[in-house]
């Protein structure tokens, strides 16, 4: 059975979620799923943007079929080449080969490397600033290239003053059974991971976001139709500012979490103890994890709310612990600024990581690491109590 979705008079969703899908790109686990969007234009001409993903291939084409109601698609607009959103590109295409194909140069370069037949499409190239009518509607195509890949293009719809928005502003999670942001409490359902999705698909592109923020800045924008997660069309602006924190590297939050790795539990139990003392200073709630049993994509989301990073890590083989070297790495990847680390090191005979993770985190711009490094000589004594205390002092007046 179908499930087609009205977004306005004439815009409807097509797309499919998929709950069975362990990790996003075969990286982020996903326990709450994900939703693949594509949307249907019922105009004189008949258009839609996106297809979905292969796995929701038997819903997504149920629905498009019904939707066309046996009339031909004239126009497949492809905003963005990702395997997940592109992947029914041909399916579609030989169901409809007389079918127009709207793209931009670069979207047909990367289409040919995964599609060869595509050479033989029908195809309209544009770029931004061009238009497409499909008789009541026109469409202006915007640029907005590495977010997150180099072909995106967005489109802005003069009638329903939407905003097809490729993958930004999208979010991990299934869709259940609404489709607007409106219909949730996204602050409880999607915030949590529309961040961690933002912060390790997106979060290294933050200049072209920008970039993008600002032509945004210039539309009447009245609903933003992304190709994950629910379509906004209520409250804009409270979305569109966490963009504007997220992609200037701007701490969401004045708030505090911490992260440790702990071979026995002996780092683990100082952890606990800072993390109790930086609650009683500040009276706030930390989080605190484990570097080994929380995937990284989590920390980095974490790294993205929080103004401060607590880094308690032991020594391993003379080096930096390697579950903790990851998530430093990861930050370093993803062009993590303006935060402030505290860094705590453990060793039983020559505890080094205070000195290496120092070095590693050097490497990002903006950064403040506080020169009091807690060190723990296999485990936390009472005779320690002076020097946790000044450790917590000094996070809490960073």
């Amino acid at each position: 059975m179908n499930n087609i979705k009205k977004v306005t008079e004439d815009i409807y969703w097509i797309g499919g979620s998929d709950r069975r899908l362990e990790r996003f790109e075969n990286i982020f686990p996903i326990p709450e799923g994900v939703s693949y969007n594509s949307y249907f234009i019922d105009d004189e001409k008949k258009a839609v943007f996106d297809t979905a993903d292969i796995t929701v291939s038997d819903q997504y084409l149920e629905n498009l079929k019904e939707a066309l109601a046996g009339g031909k698609l004239d126009y497949l607009v492809v905003l963005h080449m990702e395997p997940d959103h592109c992947s029914l590109i041909s399916t579609v295409v030989s169901l409809f080969p007389e079918v127009m194909v709207v793209g931009s140069a670069k979207t047909f370069t990367i289409m040919e490397q995964f599609f060869p037949e595509a050479a033989s499409f029908n195809k309209l190239e544009v770029k931004e600033g061009d238009t497409l009518s499909t008789g009541k509607h026109t469409f202006s195509f915007i640029a907005a290239p590495m977010v997150h890949w180099p072909e995106v293009l967005m489109a802005y719809d003069d009638v329903s003053k939407g905003l097809f928005a490729a993958d930004a502003f999208g979010t991990f999670g299934a869709l259940d059974g609404g489709i607007f942001a409106d219909e949730y409490d996204y602050e409880k359902d999607f915030l949590e991971s529309a961040r961690r999705y933002y912060a390790n698909i997106v979060g290294k592109y933050g200049m072209q976001v920008q970039a993008v923020l600002k032509k945004a800045a210039g539309l009447d924008i009245q609903m933003i139709m992304s190709l994950h997660g629910p379509v906004w069309r209520k409250n804009i602006k409270w979305l569109l500012d966490k963009y504007e924190k997220w992609s200037t590297y701007q701490p969401e939050e004045d708030s505090i979490f911490l992260v440790y790795g702990s071979l026995y539990g002996h780092t683990k139990s100082a952890a606990e103890v800072v993390a109790s003392k930086l609650r009683e200073k500040t009276n706030k709630n930390i989080k605190v994890y484990d570097v080994s049993g929380t995937d990284v994509s989590y920390l980095i989301s974490e790294v993205w709310r929080c103004s401060k990073v607590v880094i308690m890590c032991p020594t391993y083989n003379n080096g930096i612990y390697p579950p903790m070297e990851s998530f430093l790495n990861d930050m370093i990847a993803l062009g993590v600024q303006n935060r402030t680390f505290a860094l705590a090191q453990n060793g039983t005979w020559a505890p080094v990581t205070g000195k290496l993770m120092t070095e590693k985190l050097q490497n990002l711009k903006n950064v403040t690491i506080l020169e009091n490094v807690l060190t723990i000589k296999s485990a936390l004594h009472s005779s320690d109590e002076d020097a946790v205390e000044a450790f917590a002092e000094a996070i809490v007046k960073a």
